[in-house]
């Protein structure tokens, strides 16, 4: 798997030649072609294996006493999170460009996020320009990573840092032809040795992570024109910026 240093070198040398951007195009392609048919064949019998789970809970309701059973559901969810996410990766660079409404979108994603918040003492805003430019993009995939940074933030938020309330915020501002959104918390920080390596494949430091939330992001985020960026101070908090070119051509 390349990691964000090799990526960029290999597009500064495919811009300059041709015949090898030919060459790793094709081999790219391919390169995608099978990794989505080994997640598939692994998706299957794994699938298969959960019905069979399901059915023997259904048929020995003792088995949910075992000691071990528990951790065995755990370990079968956490590989289709991750057959997910893989796919998602292999797929983030391919874009169906669509025209939107900036500020309504946004707005959307803001009281869907919000909504996750009900129960919680979280304390949520959202500034969104009012005026913002429309513009196309893959909306599913904008809206995967604007809420995947959300998340982030809340799970960030949710690890105590001192007495402040927990809080997340969402700003969206428009300058010089780029769209910018900022997602903001006060939580528990990334440390300065793990801040570099963030969007790199496969690199987590949250338990339970697959390493590719920010590594999907990132490559959805490049695809679009875009980038992303990580600002971050350890017991206090994190503020996570996307720029994306305003494209009025699908």
């Amino acid at each position: 798997m390349f990691s964000a240093t090799d990526n960029d070198r290999l597009q500064q040398i495919m811009e300059q030649n041709p015949e090898i951007k030919s060459l790793v195009t094709r081999l790219l392609k391919s390169h995608r072609l099978e990794i989505s048919t080994i997640s598939h064949e692994i998706r299957n019998p794994l699938t298969l294996v959960y019905s069979t789970l399901q059915l023997i809970e259904s048929q020995h309701p003792e088995v949910l006493a075992f000691r071990h059973w528990d951790s065995m559901h755990h370990d079968i969810e956490y590989m289709n999170q991750l057959l997910e996410e893989l796919s998602s990766y292999n797929n983030g660079g391919q874009l169906h460009l669509v025209p939107v409404d900036t500020a309504a979108f946004l707005k959307k994603l803001s009281l869907i996020f919000a909504s996750s918040l009900v129960d919680t003492d979280i304390e949520f805003t959202s500034r969104i320009a009012p005026k913002l430019p429309q513009t196309c993009i893959d909306s599913v995939k904008i809206s995967q990573t604007i809420l995947n940074l959300l998340r982030n933030a809340r799970d960030a938020v949710s690890t105590p840092a001192g007495d402040v309330l927990p809080a997340i915020s969402l700003s969206a501002d428009y300058s010089e032809d780029m769209i910018q959104i900022i997602v903001t918390d006060n939580g528990c920080g990334i440390a300065p040795q793990d801040l570099s390596s963030i969007f790199e494949p496969f690199i987590t430091h949250k338990d339970g992570g697959t390493g590719l939330g920010l590594a999907i992001s990132r490559r959805i985020i490049k695809a679009h024109g875009g980038t992303i960026c990580a600002a971050s101070t350890l017991g206090k908090g994190s503020a996570f910026t996307v720029t994306l070119p305003v494209q009025q051509d699908a």
